[in-house]
């Protein structure tokens, strides 16, 4: 059986209104919420989802390792042209909007079941929700680590992503120095890409503003934010409160 990172901020998660559960397959690892159990059409999304990655990889094993963007035959799978599309807008690999594809296929997929729908997946957030709701944001060591929370709006009916990377926390690979790179963005393939490349972008305190006004930049970026130490920067529609 495949152990799963212990998820430790999970304890602390709560969703009003809205039933919480669990479903995990190959190294996906997803925490959902909806207005009632729906583990059974979760986890068949989920599974049929990454089994067409894990057969794409097979036979194109390079999708997973490359740090580029990977162009992809137009009969993909869904998620492989997802997770191309945000690396390409990006300029990352593929492999760093994964997270963020699935919470988001997943989330779709059960949205007849449920109007009101979070997912969550190693940090990555999809969210399709008609009230306002609240993201707290963890950042490691940082003395700001769980003292701030990012407030959601009502979201448009596609929803929206909401995705964090980090160099100091978790297993994901940076090159960057950021304890938490945070995007909000019209999709969570794209938020997922986009968080990457916004952590790698920020070696210290003095390259935050810079990197922030880059990725906003890109479409379909709402906001973003970044927590290096004991600084805290914002650009876009993020409204964040104290937690």
């Amino acid at each position: 059986m495949r152990e799963y990172l212990h998820r430790f901020y999970r304890e602390h998660m709560l969703a009003e209104g809205l039933v919480s559960f669990r479903v995990a397959a190959y190294e996906s690892d997803l925490f959902i919420w909806a207005e009632r159990e729906l583990q059974e059409e979760a986890s068949a999304s989920l599974s049929s989802h990454r089994r067409d990655l894990e057969d794409f990889i097979d036979r194109q094993p390079l999708f997973r390792t490359a740090m580029r963007p990977y162009d992809v035959p137009t009969e993909s799978p869904v998620v492989v042209k997802l997770m191309a599309e945000a690396a390409e807008q990006v300029g990352v690999g593929p492999m760093a909007a994964v997270a963020g594809t699935l919470a988001g296929l997943v989330g779709r997929d059960i949205q007849p079941y449920s109007h009101e729908v979070i997912v969550e997946n190693g940090g990555d957030i999809y969210i399709h929700s008609s009230q306002e709701r609240r993201v707290g944001v963890f950042a490691g060591e940082s003395p700001l680590s769980g003292r701030i929370a990012v407030k959601i709006a009502a979201t448009p009916p596609q929803g929206l992503g909401i995705c964090a990377s980090s160099a100091t926390v978790g297993p994901s690979e940076s090159t960057g120095k950021a304890d938490t790179a945070l995007v909000m963005a019209s999709s969570a393939a794209l938020a997922d890409a986009a968080a990457t490349a916004l952590g790698n972008k920020v070696k210290d305190s003095s390259q935050v503003e810079e990197a922030l006004a880059w990725v906003m930049g890109i479409e379909g970026v709402q906001g973003c934010l970044v927590i290096i130490g004991d600084h805290l920067g914002v650009q876009g529609d993020i409204k964040i409160e104290k937690i």
